[in-house]
């Protein structure tokens, strides 16, 4: 792949995302992953090391998707000279076969944000990327976080998606209910909980029943003046 493949985007308020990657057949199928995940669009191609660098400065994108096996060097060193680069830089999300402790070890020293080991289905691709957005979202909102948003988005970010939830459960969105719950030493009950996540009530609602269903949230209850119960929820 040359130089005249990479391509720029309009702008807007998508996610401009550059693919790096010494397979040309593999990086057209992460883009392709890219441009079907709804705030995300694939802004570029790269190939080696150096075109990579050359595209980032170019193109400025907003993420980088970095295959670590490159024909002229290493994708850590790639990474590395991301991170020093004039700001505004990129974030990284390391996407490779690589699966050593020390290369998972230098790429978390040298700033990606995440580690994806291949090879991944568009579904696992979007539970990282949506939750990335979700961190970047609050970055551009708050300028001060408090400890249960640093907590929530930490982990989300470190959330593995789970083949084992049942469909149409959101990965993501288990481990936002989750790390609500696990912020608070106070009984929750399931609107509050939807308030403090932004997740509609019945969304709420049926990632709570699971929980319970499995043994990891607590379940009592509170009998309000009307003598009518309400369900509280919390983590222990």
């Amino acid at each position: 792949m040359s130089m005249d493949s990479i391509h720029g985007a309009g702008p807007g308020a998508n996610v401009r995302t550059l693919i790096v990657d010494d397979d040309f057949r593999v990086a057209q199928l992460h883009g392709a992953y890219v441009d079907r995940i709804d705030g995300f669009e694939t802004c570029g191609y790269a190939n080696t090391g150096g075109l990579a660098i050359q595209a980032a400065e170019e193109l400025h994108p907003d993420l980088v998707l970095l295959d670590l096996y490159l024909p002229d060097t290493d994708g850590l060193s790639v990474l590395r000279t991301l991170r020093q680069s004039e700001p505004p830089r990129p974030d990284v999300i390391v996407i490779t076969a690589a699966r050593d402790a020390a290369s998972v070890r230098e790429a978390m020293k040298c700033g990606a944000i995440h580690y994806i080991t291949k090879p991944f289905d568009l579904r696992s691709l979007t539970e990282r990327l949506h939750a990335y957005e979700l961190m970047r979202n609050e970055f551009e909102t708050s300028s001060d976080l408090d400890q249960a948003q640093i907590d929530r988005l930490w982990s989300a970010m470190r959330t593995s998606p789970d083949a084992r939830l049942p469909k149409g459960h959101s990965p993501h969105t288990m481990e936002l209910v989750v790390s609500t719950l696990r912020a608070v030493n106070e009984k929750l009950s399931a609107d509050e909980i939807s308030r403090r996540t932004g997740l509609a009530r019945s969304t709420t609602q049926r990632y709570l029943s699971y929980l319970v269903k499995l043994g990891r949230v607590n379940l009592t209850m509170r009998y309000g003046a009307s003598g009518r119960p309400e369900h509280l929820y919390f983590w222990e």
